[in-house]
């Protein structure tokens, strides 16, 4: 203690500064890993990768046959759509080309689906009796509807009576395997179905050449002025249901294996687009 004057000269009694004592902290010892130990957890690192990667594959695989599944359907529902609301016809492109390949032209093959819209300007369905073999519809009275569409990795699939992935519908449920059954050879959009359109359709429209045609479609579904669904094929004639089989693909190889499959149907009279699903 010690002795302070203020302004006044009074004596003020002060106590001195309290010492605080500070403990050392402890030293924090790490333990490193050791070499084995390193390599262990790694080794169980890699396992896991190998054990997760097949199944995001498929969950990926999954989800593009799912968005070409949509991709398909809302292009059908547009095109009747459009059919209705203007008094007309509408046509329905499906092209599957090689995805290894350049566009202009593009080549007929596996790994990518292209879908093109197109209208009557006049109104009139330009029907396929007495027109010649595989001449296309005169494109100058035709307008593009929508802009391609065009998906990646996606293959047009036929289903199978003894095809394990891609089962033909048994008819009269909701489920993949139970969808209502189709006339396989001319009421499918696939690989081997339905034979070629005797009146394919162009991309671009508007011009008068075919040999400048990017895209020709054999491969249609036309909607009428009443919203009826049918295949523009050798069997033009209304069906109950009408199938596009999807099935994805690595690059230009079908994936024959995965049950990520879909098939969107139409119903002919109606035009309710359905899809399903294993």
């Amino acid at each position: 203690m010690y002795l302070r004057f203020n302004p006044k000269n009074r004596p003020v009694h002060v106590m001195p500064p309290v010492q605080k004592y500070h403990r050392p902290r402890p030293i924090r010892r790490h333990g490193a890993f050791s070499l084995v130990e390193i390599l262990v957890v790694i080794a169980i690192i890699l396992v896991l990768m190998a054990l997760l990667v097949p199944a995001l594959k498929g969950i990926k695989g999954g989800s593009d046959v799912t968005k070409a599944a949509y991709d398909v359907a809302g292009v059908l529902e547009n095109a009747r759509a459009y059919a209705m609301a203007n008094n007309t016809y509408t046509w329905v492109g499906f092209f599957e080309e090689d995805i290894s390949k350049p566009t202009n032209p593009a080549t007929e093959g596996i790994g990518r689906l292209v879908l093109s819209v197109v209208a009557s300007k006049d109104g009139t369905s330009m029907d396929t009796s007495g027109a010649p073999s595989a001449t296309p519809i005169d494109p100058t009275k035709l307008v593009q509807v929508t802009k391609l569409i065009k998906v990646d990795n996606i293959h047009l699939k036929t289903a199978g009576a003894g095809d394990s992935a891609f089962p033909v519908g048994t008819g009269g449920g909701d489920t993949f395997s139970t969808r209502p059954a189709v006339t396989l050879d001319t009421a499918v959009i696939g690989d081997t179905s339905p034979p070629d359109s005797p009146r394919p359709i162009q991309y671009p429209v508007g011009g008068t050449s075919a040999s400048a045609a990017q895209y020709t479609f054999k491969k249609i579904i036309q909607f009428s002025p009443l919203g009826e669904a049918r295949i523009i094929s050798t069997d033009s004639t209304l069906k109950t249901s009408i199938e596009v089989g999807l099935q994805p693909s690595h690059g230009i190889m079908p994936d024959t294996n995965s049950k990520n499959v879909c098939a969107v149907q139409v119903t002919g009279i109606a035009g309710r687009v359905t899809i399903y699903r294993p």
